[in-house]
């Protein structure tokens, strides 16, 4: 049980590395400054720990229900992962986002930042009186609340492919999120260096999904050894990252406008 945990955990945790790219990327669109990321990550983890809770309770549920829907999402993490192999890099556009679009055109939105607040007051341009207006900040948040279920889509079926048991399904998922916010801001300098590393979480998804199979249909129903699966994954998260290292160790590590 306590490997299973763990192995969990370290892939959640791995998959997070993705969540930092998009997060960067999110907040510099917005150009929401360092001092003002902390409120936004902090509430964003908050919703993310209810809307996982949520998710995974309804795998959960469909997958105690009907097992064989552990095969659709073990053919879904295999075709995950070959797509960010053969895939070609098409970086996120912030802008053309539907929710972002509606919000702006539905919902009066400051252009300018006040603070770390999500909502202000200002003077309606036609009435002159005081009305409720969103911040950029606030579409940030919305945003990446946005990204990482996105994300969510893949980890939460690659924890459910290395155990059913909601408790450490959870718990694992929680407790890599959790650390989610202080791994942005260890990494979020040099997101650049770690160009090669979505081929690595590509291979820990079409081992994840594959191993199902394997146990099902060629092990005769017997458990993938969890240290193995663990063992594995490891190493494949490991090499991704020295690899990345290794082939961008002549860049300089700049750090983005919106960090300082």
């Amino acid at each position: 049980m306590g490997m299973k945990y763990y192995t969990g955990f370290f892939i959640e945790k791995a998959l997070s590395i993705d969540n930092v790219f998009v997060i960067s990327l999110i907040f510099t669109f917005f150009a929401i400054p360092r001092k003002y990321q902390y409120r936004a990550l902090l509430w964003g983890i908050i919703a993310v720990i209810v809307l996982r809770g949520l998710m995974i309770a309804a795998g959960a549920a469909i997958v105690q229900e009907y097992y064989w829907t552990l095969y659709i999402f073990a053919a879904f993490l295999i075709g995950t992962g070959i797509k960010m192999l053969f895939g070609t890099d098409s970086e996120m556009d912030v802008g053309k986002n539907p929710v972002v679009k509606y919000i702006s055109t539905h919902l009066r939105v400051t252009k300018e930042l006040h603070d770390e607040k999500f909502f202000v007051k200002v003077q309606d341009d036609k009435t002159g009186k005081m009305v409720r207006a969103a911040t950029p900040l606030f579409l940030a948040l919305v945003v990446i609340n946005l990204a990482d279920l996105v994300f969510a889509v893949d980890s939460v079926p690659a924890i459910f492919a290395i155990t059913t048991d909601t408790f450490i399904v959870y718990t694992s998922n929680i407790m890599a999120i959790l650390g989610l916010r202080a791994l942005y801001f260890a990494l979020a300098a040099m997101v650049h260096r770690f160009h090669y590393l979505k081929y690595a979480l590509a291979l820990v998804l079409v081992f994840i999904g594959s191993k199902i199979f394997v146990a099902d249909f060629m092990m005769n129903g017997d458990k993938f050894p969890p240290v193995l699966s663990l063992g594995v994954t490891f190493a494949l998260i490991l090499g991704g990252i020295f690899f990345s290292l290794w082939k961008t160790r002549g860049e300089e590590t700049s750090v983005p406008s919106h960090i300082v």
